[in-house]
C-alpha cells in the first residue's frame, strides 16, 4: 500500500514583470478562465487523489489565505508556510521541508498546465521505484526549452542531466515546473550551492545533486502545454486558451451586468463586472468588479478595478491561429 502524496505550491513570487496588475494580486491570484490560477491547481490535485497540500505565500500572502481559506470547500486542507527572503525556488522548496514529510507533486504557482491525465506521474513513481518524476513537454519550438530547462535521458529513460536555460539544446524535452520528489530532495537542496548567474539556489541544481547521488530521476510526457503568467500579454493569452478548451469564444460570469447592446469576441468577463455601454469587447478580459465606462470598443485589453493595459502588440508572437 502507498502512502498517500501530499501537494505543494509555490507561490511566495513578487511578480515584478507582471507590472501594473501585480502591484495588486499576487500571480496564482490573477484570473484565468474566471477563477484564480491557483484553484486550477488545487483541483488538479484533489483529482489526483491529495488532500494535503502546503502553499508558499510571500507577497501580498494574506490575499491567498482569504481566498483559499483552509481548503475545506476545495475537499482539501491547506498548510501555508510563510517565506520572507527569495533566494531561488529550491530555497522555497526547503522552506516547506517541516510541512512536507511524504512524497510530494510540487508545482509552480504561476504557471497554467494543460494535461489530460497527470495520473501518469504517480503512476511512473510507484511503478519505477524512483524519487523524482519531472513532468515535460515534447516541444518542438528550441527557444522555448531555451527559456525553461531540458532534459536528458539515458537510453534506458532515465533522467541524467537537467539544464538551466541552456544555451544549447540536444532533444525537444522541457522541462515544465511540475515534479514528484520523494522527500530526499530535500537533502539535495542542502548541498546545493548558489548559482553564480542570478545568486540563487536552482531546482534544476539541486535535482542535479539528486541525481549524481544515485536517485533514480524519470520524466513523464505527461504535459501537453504550459504558460508561465509572466507578463499581462501571458494573462490574457491564458484566458482566451481556456475560454478556447472550453469550445466558447467568449466566458461570461452570470453576475457580470452588461449593456444590452454590449457584443463579445473571445472576451472573458469576470463576476460583477459592469460595462455601461454598447461597445464592441474582443480579444480581452474584464476583472470581477471592474467598470467599463468608455464608448469605445476594446480589443486586446486587460481591465481590472484599478488598471487598464493594452496587450496588442504581442499578438504576432502567439501561436498562429489561435486568434483571428
Amino acid at each position: 500500500m502507498h502512502e498517500p502524496l501530499m501537494g505543494a505550491i509555490l507561490a511566495a513570487g513578487r511578480g515584478t514583470r507582471m507590472a501594473p496588475f501585480g502591484e495588486d494580486y499576487p500571480k496564482p491570484l490573477l484570473p484565468v478562465g474566471n477563477k484564480p490560477l491557483i484553484e486550477y491547481q488545487i483541483e488538479t490535485m484533489r483529482g489526483l487523489g491529495i488532500t494535503e497540500i502546503a502553499v508558499l505565500i510571500g507577497h501580498k500572502g494574506y490575499l491567498i489565505t482569504k481566498v483559499l481559506g483552509d481548503g475545506s470547500r476545495f475537499g482539501v486542507r491547506l498548510h501555508y508556510v510563510e517565506q520572507t527572503q527569495m533566494f531561488g525556488i529550491a530555497h522555497a522548496v526547503g522552506r516547506m521541508e517541516p510541512v512536507l514529510n511524504r512524497p510530494f507533486l510540487l508545482m509552480l504557482g504561476d504557471i497554467y498546465f494543460v494535461a489530460e491525465d497527470l495520473s501518469e506521474m504517480t503512476a511512473t513513481y510507484r511503478n519505477t521505484g524512483c524519487s523524482a518524476v519531472l513532468a515535460a513537454k515534447i516541444e518542438p519550438d528550441a527557444a522555448a526549452i531555451r527559456k525553461n530547462f531540458s532534459i536528458q535521458l539515458d537510453p534506458a529513460g532515465r533522467v541524467t542531466r537537467v539544464i538551466e536555460k541552456p544555451r544549447h539544446t540536444t532533444n525537444r524535452l522541457k522541462g515544465v515546473g511540475l515534479y514528484l520528489f520523494d522527500p530526499v530532495i530535500f537533502d539535495a537542496i542542502r548541498r546545493t550551492p548558489r548559482t553564480a548567474m542570478r545568486d540563487e539556489y536552482e531546482l534544476t541544481d539541486a535535482i542535479q545533486v539528486m541525481i549524481d547521488d544515485g536517485n533514480h530521476t524519470c520524466a513523464s510526457t505527461c504535459v501537453e502545454d504550459d504558460i508561465n503568467l509572466t507578463s499581462p500579454a501571458d494573462l490574457l493569452h491564458c484566458n482566451l486558451l481556456v475560454a478556447r478548451r472550453l469550445s466558447m469564444t467568449s466566458l461570461r460570469d452570470e453576475s457580470a451586468d452588461l449593456h444590452p447592446g454590449v457584443t463579445l469576441d473571445q472576451a472573458v468577463i469576470g463576476a460583477r463586472a459592469r460595462v455601461r455601454q454598447g461597445i464592441s469587447i474582443r480579444r480581452s478580459v474584464i476583472f470581477e468588479d471592474a467598470v467599463v465606462d468608455t464608448d469605445q470598443d476594446i480589443d486586446g485589453m486587460l481591465i481590472s478595478r484599478e488598471r487598464s493595459v493594452d496587450v496588442r502588440s504581442s499578438f504576432p508572437h502567439w501561436p498562429q491561429g489561435l486568434y483571428r
